[in-house]
């Protein structure tokens, strides 16, 4: 795993989830650029309260930078083409109140 540092907006809005253990944990989705304009789908996890009570709080499109652990992945779209995701163990969780 890399420690990462994410800024994108969020995609969709984030959601609860219990495991079967009946502890609880966050997901969300966040839409991210590089420098050369690249989108790339960041599959984000919190199992902390913390980081999982702010990714609740905002809403489809709101900006946000996460830092946490990082796993590079790819998925193929619908037309066959191969693309990058991310999946992040979020630690925390960095807003800028509008």
């Amino acid at each position: 795993m890399i420690d990462g540092l994410v800024a994108g907006r969020l995609m969709g809005d984030a959601s609860r989830r219990v495991d079967k253990a009946g502890r609880g944990y966050v997901v969300a989705r966040v839409l991210a650029r590089n420098r050369a304009d690249e989108e790339f789908i960041v599959n984000v996890i919190a199992f902390d309260e913390t980081p999982g009570t702010a990714l609740l709080a905002l809403a489809d499109g709101d900006a946000l930078s996460l830092a946490g652990g990082l796993t590079p992945k790819v998925w193929t779209d619908k037309q066959g083409v191969v693309r990058p995701s991310l999946d992040m163990i979020a630690n925390r969780v960095l807003v800028v109140a509008g």
